[in-house]
């Protein structure tokens, strides 16, 4: 079975995919967790100001840093696993 010329250049072309890691340090992973972690806390809780973020886009960062320093002194502890 005789492959066609543009397919065979098409298979030669082709490389692997290569993937890389990032190192990061453990206090972005334990700052990262801890913003996650107060989102999830405060939906769970339905609090008034995370109802608010999600309704307001534009303004979903500022409301998103109130719930992260409200919340992350009670999921610091959760982040750090």
């Amino acid at each position: 079975m005789d492959i066609d010329p543009i397919t065979e250049q098409i298979l030669l072309q082709q490389k692997p995919k290569r993937t890389s890691r990032t190192v990061i340090s453990r206090q972005t992973k334990i700052k990262r967790a801890t913003g996650q972690l107060a989102s999830v806390a405060a939906r769970d809780r339905n609090d008034p100001l995370y109802k608010r973020m999600v309704f307001y886009r534009e303004k979903y960062f500022k409301y998103r840093e109130m719930l992260h320093k409200k919340y992350s002194p009670r999921v610091r502890s959760k982040a750090r696993r």
